[in-house]
């Protein structure tokens, strides 16, 4: 680029800092990220900054997306284009900010971490028979085989589960009740844990409290506590992966699809509103 255009470059870091009053850390920032447009402009040519248009701008998004910019990083360098052009604008060397309009590609989207059969098999194996271990095993169970989202499974009653019939009736979110599979496993581990529910607390606590799962006091248990019981099992049962409740409801919508192929089953079965939310 020619030495104006430079020059405009080391007045917008005076106007960052001296009328921003932005701090030295931010204003360096600015800079790095305009030096990605600046170079690709000396690359292909462009001289001057009234000369760079949207379609150029665009261009330069997209070759640092395949140079293997991440979007996020993408889209920095496109704010700070677009603060700098602003600052052009106001002192009548452009009359349009070429950067409007353009945005960084969409970053790709997480897929949800599961665990293999195995591996869910390895962590489910508890034969501890203590009272709080029956509980820990009926719930995990419970996640793994009907789906179950967190608040689900606190939120269930001695009346929502038919162990006669192995379903469960779940209020999901937006207040939408579906009624969930219950597996054999999972509904004899809650059968051992229903026999000893009852010594978890004081008799007169216990029989006022609907909720199947239950602290020693007899409360109805909290999701930081099934969160952090289930962090105890996955070290005390040698699985090196983070294993935190939700992984329970992705690992079993994996398993089922590769057994059934049945998406739209799937979808039913977690109580998802769109089946886009399924596929992922």
């Amino acid at each position: 680029m020619n030495e104006a255009a430079l020059s405009w470059c080391r007045r917008f870091e005076s106007h960052l800092s001296s009328e921003r009053r932005l701090s030295a850390h931010t204003v360096t920032n600015y800079q790095r990220d305009l030096a990605l447009l600046r170079g690709w402009c000396e690359r292909n040519r462009v001289q001057d900054w009234p000369a760079l248009t949207g379609k150029d701008v665009r261009a330069f998004a997209a070759a640092e997306f395949r140079r293997g910019q991440s979007p996020r990083s993408i889209a920095r360098a496109l704010s700070a284009a677009r603060a700098f052009f602003r600052y052009l604008a106001r002192e009548g060397q452009v009359t349009n900010n070429p950067v409007d309009g353009v945005r960084a590609p969409k970053p790709g989207k997480r897929l949800p971490g599961t665990l293999d059969a195995d591996t869910m098999a390895a962590l489910l194996a508890i034969s501890d028979q203590r009272p709080i271990a029956r509980r820990d095993k009926a719930m995990m169970e419970l996640f793994y085989s009907s789906g179950l989202r967190l608040a689900e499974l606190t939120a269930l009653n001695l009346n929502d589960v038919n162990l006669s019939d192995q379903t469960a009736r779940v209020l999901g979110k937006g207040n939408k009740e579906r009624i969930v599979p219950v597996g054999k496993v999972a509904s004899a581990a809650l059968a051992a844990w229903l026999k000893v529910r009852p010594r978890f607390a004081a008799s007169v606590v216990q029989n006022d409290q609907p909720a199947i799962f239950v602290t020693a006091n007899g409360t109805r248990i909290s999701r930081r506590a099934v969160q952090d019981r289930v962090r105890y099992w996955a070290k005390r049962q040698g699985i090196d992966a983070r294993v935190y409740p939700h992984l329970f409801r992705h690992s079993c919508a994996t398993h089922v699809l590769e057994s059934s192929r049945d998406l739209r089953g799937v979808q039913e079965l977690l109580g998802h509103a769109d089946i886009g939310t399924t596929q992922i």
